[in-house]
């Protein structure tokens, strides 16, 4: 399940990575080398944070960085065996921990970005990167250290009660898998890394998606002056050319996503009965029967895609009117509008969380009341009866691209970010160790 020193997907184990040329971003390497260990737990079923983090460790192999991977693979937990074993170790393991040791040992990293360590890597990398005294950048994709299940929603609706009070709500409502052993495994895990303080003592720099996520974290008791706010980037689909105009776009919306129930999709298909434009579905998860039935219903109108490989995401994107984002949970930012933007797409969303940060009303797509599927219909048959302005609305959200969601951009703040995280780390030894400075 473990496998330490992988420098990525198809990267032989130990790896270095060495620079892969910057054409594609028309720049040249303008400092010196970093050598990063990257610390990530893999998803069961690969997701857009997986995404994000393959993107992140091309853009620093892109530039020259040294970049190992520490990592595990969820998928690899397949018998009740291994699921036993995992529920008891996801709150701590001293293996794991040992492991980071010789592989911190092995690379001597000049800093250490951790994305993701649930539930194989789990909170004791942070001891081991403590130990070694490496500066350390926690990227919060999720909510997991405010809310055991990850998702800050209960029944449906948006809860922050274990992030206010306690964690023992998450057992109390079965907020992780519908089971109380699963719920308890995943309590304990945030529980003891509260009360070890596992976060707060070893991590120097946070990384939060949007400014609602750093409000919510620094709600939760996360010192607000090491969280930096830096959203996802995607690649530039038109590095050579523009979006196409409006003429050329097709007549209908387009869901990109999971198909689950937190993402607003039972509210989007009970709109679709209400708008005539078609809808297109690119997605695969626990209601595709939904979804199905939804489109068998719908007179032609809905169209199920089925997952898609990133390639004919872009092509749909190339065709779509506009792009819709139902969410009824608390996103960590959404990248799929930034995707929809990168094409020049107008986005109609949830008014909820992050999301009204990134889509403008009125300028960028349109916002609508989260789980009013009334309101989604009335904005969806607006947009689908206004091109010129639903036009607009794409060239704006396309300038807005370029401006805050380029992998540019995002080289830029992340370097800003290592090197804060590596002047807190010195100032923090220097107060751990006065002797030292004089």
């Amino acid at each position: 399940m473990l496998r330490p020193g992988r420098a990525s997907p198809g990267v032989a184990p130990g790896a270095v990575v060495t620079p892969a040329g910057t054409a594609d971003r028309g720049r040249t390497v303008q400092r010196d080398p970093v050598r990063i260990l990257l610390i990530h737990n893999w998803y069961r079923e690969r997701g857009g944070e997986d995404t994000v983090v393959l993107t992140e460790i091309d853009l620093l192999r892109q530039d020259g960085h040294e970049v190992t991977v520490f990592d595990a693979d969820s998928s690899t937990i397949t018998t009740l065996a291994q699921k036993v074993s995992v529920a008891l170790t996801m709150a701590y393991s001293t293996g794991v921990r040992q492991r980071v040791r010789e592989e911190l040992e092995r690379v001597q990293p000049d800093i250490v970005h951790v994305h993701n360590v649930f539930p194989l890597l789990t909170p004791s990398v942070f001891d081991a990167c403590a130990a070694a005294e490496v500066p350390v950048v926690l990227t919060l994709h999720n909510f997991r250290l405010l809310c055991p299940a990850a998702t800050c929603m209960r029944n449906g609706h948006p809860c922050v009660l274990c992030a206010e009070t306690t964690v023992l709500n998450a057992v109390r409502y079965r907020c992780y898998r519908g089971s109380i052993p699963a719920s308890s495994a995943a309590a304990w895990m945030v529980a003891l890394s509260r009360y070890r303080g596992s976060f707060e003592a070893h991590v120097d720099r946070f990384v939060a998606l949007s400014e609602f996520g750093r409000r919510l974290f620094v709600r939760a008791g996360l010192p607000a002056d090491r969280i930096d706010v830096k959203p996802d980037a995607v690649r530039d689909p038109f590095p050579d050319g523009s979006p196409p105009a409006g003429a050329e776009r097709g007549r209908h919306a387009l869901f990109l996503g999971r198909l689950v129930p937190e993402k607003g999709v039972i509210t989007m298909l009970r709109a679709w009965r209400h708008v005539p434009i078609p809808l297109r579905v690119a997605g695969a998860g626990p209601l595709d029967a939904r979804v199905r039935a939804a489109e068998a219903a719908s007179g032609g109108r809905i169209r199920y895609l089925g997952f898609l490989p990133q390639k004919q995401v872009s092509e749909e994107l190339r065709t779509a009117s506009f792009v819709v984002v139902p969410s009824e949970w608390y996103e960590g930012f959404g990248v799929v509008i930034a995707e929809a933007f990168a094409h020049g797409v107008p986005v109609l969303a949830s008014r909820l969380g992050s999301i009204d940060e990134v889509v403008a009303d009125g300028r960028t797509g349109l916002l609508f009341s989260p789980g009013d599927s009334v309101d989604l219909a009335a904005k969806a048959r607006w947009l689908a009866r206004h091109p010129a302005q639903r036009e607009a609305m794409g060239r704006v959200a396309r300038r807005e691209f370029e401006q805050k969601y380029t992998l540019q951009r995002n080289y830029e703040l992340l370097m800003a970010i290592y090197d804060r995280a590596l002047a807190t780390r010195r100032d923090r030894l220097a107060a751990a160790h006065p002797a030292d400075g004089g």
